[in-house]
Parts: structure tokens; sequence; C-alpha cells
């Protein structure tokens, strides 16, 4: 019996950073982990379902660990942190896990 892997996010970095999210036309939620974060990987599947089931919001993540120079401009000290970045402004900073229907509430009250 073969297990599916969880839905990939996408992915951004230091140098795709202002095309993939500060120029997007929809609003972009950012997942700032790193692979040592337990809760980080907890959200992966969550954020992947998120980004295949809205068409208003993109989701991408990025790595603190090997993309540093983006969570230094952000001044990402916890992970999971997101950030929802709309007209390339940062709207809203959420920190740590949390279900997806809280996830979703947050959201649609910073949209």
């Amino acid at each position: 019996m073969s297990v599916t892997p969880a839905p990939a996010v996408p992915a951004t970095t230091d140098d795709r950073f202002v095309a993939d999210v500060l120029e997007s036309d929809l609003p972009v939620l950012v997942d700032f982990w790193a692979p040592w974060c337990p809760p980080c990987r907890a959200m992966r599947p969550l954020l992947a379902a998120l980004d295949a089931e809205r068409d208003d919001l993109r989701v991408v993540s990025l790595n603190v660990d090997e993309q540093q120079a983006i969570g230094i401009r952000y001044a990402i000290l916890s992970m999971p942190t997101f950030i929802l970045f709309r007209d390339g402004e940062p709207v809203l900073t959420l920190v740590g896990s949390r279900p997806k229907t809280r996830l979703e509430r947050e959201l649609s009250e910073a949209l």
C-alpha cells in the first residue's frame, strides 16, 4: 500500500519574493517555515489544501533556513509565521499553527 504525499505548497525564494509576493495581483499568504519545526510540517497539508481551494488567494512557502534575507527583512522570530500580503504590503501576521477553520476565519477578516 503506497502513501500519497501531501500536496506541496509552492515555494518562493529571496530572489523571487518580489515577483511571487509583492507584485502579485492576488493577495498572497506566505508561510515562513523551517525543516526542523514540527508545527510547520503539520501545517503543510492544510496550507496546500487552502491554496488549491481558493482562487482569491495564493499560498507560498519560504524556508527561512535556506532563504534568510526575507526572514530577516520581516523579523521572523518564531515558526510557523504566516504573513498575508495584499498589494505588496503585509496586512496580517499570524504566529503559530492553528486549525484550518481558524486560519480561514482570520484570512477572511483581513481580505
